[in-house]
């Protein structure tokens, strides 16, 4: 029985997969949360260096990292979708989600929760994980409001969703998704690079003559 949600409450918005080209803009948008930020994140206040030797060892060709970019291409939201290198384990994944604090109250974390759900069961997962810190109070209302079924143990929670088949209209979707957010993309690049062209010109001293 498919207990996901058919139809998203969140808005629409361009979800884009991450490469390690993108690491830089990995580091940068984690090194950009503040203490608190980063405890919820990670389950304690990771330092710049754990945070670098996080971004470091993502592995890209195993997992999918997911993010949203502002018009300026600055990396404001991104999920982490972990698949564990365990035989037994291959058909769950794990999610972890990060939005800056300027970009909340947007539904982004729910937006790539979704993305995330639906990759998953693309990819033939049967079941996605959460591991949080319990007063992680808006990541636990988001797995809850998918179905998914939340244990408490003490300061720790741990939430379980389990994933329905890939159908056809699951494939479609994110096929056209994948095809949006590079559309996306490439529009706020070619605006961000006239920006810049449009800055530098108006930097140059004026001719004298």
């Amino acid at each position: 029985m498919d207990n996901t949600k058919t139809r998203s409450s969140f808005p629409l918005v361009p979800i884009r997969s991450l490469g390690p080209r993108h690491r830089e803009r990995i580091v940068k948008h984690l090194l950009a949360m503040d203490e608190s930020d980063r405890y919820l994140r990670f389950g304690y206040a990771a330092s710049d260096e754990q945070i670098n030797r996080y971004a470091d060892g993502l592995n890209f060709e195993r997992d999918d990292i997911y993010g949203i970019f502002n018009r300026k291409l600055e990396l404001i939201a991104m999920a982490h979708l972990a698949v564990s290198d365990d035989p037994e384990q291959a058909k769950n994944a794990e999610f972890g989600v990060s939005v800056l604090k300027a970009a909340r109250g947007r539904g982004f974390g729910g937006r790539l929760f979704e993305r995330a759900v639906m990759h998953a069961r693309n990819e033939g997962r049967d079941t996605l994980f959460i591991h949080a810190l319990t007063e992680n109070t808006a990541m636990l209302k988001i797995a809850r409001n998918a179905g998914a079924a939340v244990e408490r143990s003490g300061s720790e929670s741990d939430a379980y969703l389990k994933l329905p088949a890939a159908t056809l209209g699951t494939r479609l979707t994110e096929m056209m998704e994948d095809q949006m957010a590079e559309v996306d993309y490439g529009f706020k690049q070619r605006a961000k690079n006239f920006q810049e062209l449009v800055a530098g010109v108006q930097k140059e001293p004026s001719d004298p003559f």
